[in-house]
């Protein structure tokens, strides 16, 4: 949990700019898509589940430890990246 923070928070900047907005991103690529926060943050979560399921299933193929730990980290972040979009959603419902 202390590498995703720390991941989460070295990438801020690269992937926020100067916005204040740490879901901007998600936002922007849902406009490009013409889709949802939640929709295009899944898409780029599945890339990296992919690269996981790859290194999975290589036969004969062995990853260090770093490798693993970075597709992990990634992996578990956009998760929890994901969470906060859907728990932005819900506060920001008009129902």
């Amino acid at each position: 949990m202390a590498l995703c923070s720390r991941v989460l928070q070295q990438k801020t900047k690269e992937y926020t700019g100067d916005d204040t907005d740490r879901l901007g991103a998600f936002k922007a690529a849902a406009a490009l898509q013409h889709t949802t926060p939640e929709r295009a943050l899944a898409g780029m979560l599945a890339k990296h589940i992919v690269s996981l399921y790859d290194m999975c299933f290589s036969d004969g193929v062995r990853y260090g430890m770093d490798t693993w730990d970075e597709k992990i980290t990634d992996s578990l972040n956009y998760l929890f990246l994901l969470k906060a979009v859907v728990k932005e959603g819900d506060t920001n419902r008009q129902d």
